[in-house]
């Protein structure tokens, strides 16, 4: 099973909404999120600055193959400017009856594999400074990423170990990158934008089990 994250453009969400519903996935959840594209990205692809929303939600392999090959069909999700659409499997559900309304009452495949070609990285840095963050991972080869805002919860002891005060407004940077290339946007963040610094930002990643949204850039790095 795969928790499938699918960023698109606001005029998008109703019928990525759609498709989900006509796949019958449960447990979705829309957010607001905005681009984090240089200039010269966006005129690339042909974008302006702009908000996202991000949709999220549960969907076994069939499920999550059917999602992407609806969004590439009916929104065209390859092309450039209209979205990524990213799942990251999940290794357990709590709860028996809870799995089997996820899954759709099928029996389980076990723990996933996680040797996949991408991942997501999650950045998790004081208000105002994702452009630090982001100036970070771009060094390293990054594309871009989609910004959401919240606010940290967490305990004086977790203050005093990142040396940041935790419970203040957060933004949370989501970066998809290939695996290759995590490693190295991940040590960048932490050296430039990591504990010690204003941005006191947190980073982990997580493991990508399918993905679409990259064509072009894909089509440009095999023309290099």
């Amino acid at each position: 099973m795969n928790y499938v994250f699918s960023i698109v453009n606001p005029g998008m969400s109703a019928r990525m909404n759609d498709i989900c519903e006509k796949l019958e996935l449960p447990l979705r959840i829309e957010l607001i999120g905005r681009g984090t594209a240089t200039k010269n990205m966006l005129d690339l692809l042909g974008l302006s600055a702009r908000e996202y929303h991000i949709i999220m939600t549960v969907a076994d392999r069939e499920r999550t193959a059917a999602l992407i090959d609806e969004a590439r069909r009916q929104l065209y999700i390859d092309a450039p400017g209209h979205g990524i659409i990213a799942a990251t499997p999940i290794k357990s559900v709590g709860g028996g009856k809870t799995l089997s309304h996820l899954n759709g009452g099928k029996p389980t495949e076990g723990a996933p594999e996680i040797n996949y070609n991408y991942e997501i990285i999650l950045a998790i840095a004081n208000e105002g400074y994702t452009d630090a963050v982001m100036d970070a991972a771009r060094e390293a080869g990054a594309r871009g990423g989609t910004v959401l805002h919240g606010k940290g919860t967490g305990s004086t002891d977790a203050a005093k170990f990142f040396g940041v005060s935790i419970a203040t407004e957060k933004e949370v940077i989501m970066i998809v990158a290939r695996s290759s290339e995590k490693a190295a946007i991940m040590k960048s963040i932490i050296n430039k934008a990591g504990n010690g610094t204003d941005a006191g930002a947190v980073v982990m990643s997580l493991p990508v089990s399918a993905v679409a949204g990259f064509g072009l850039l894909d089509n440009l790095e095999t023309n290099e």
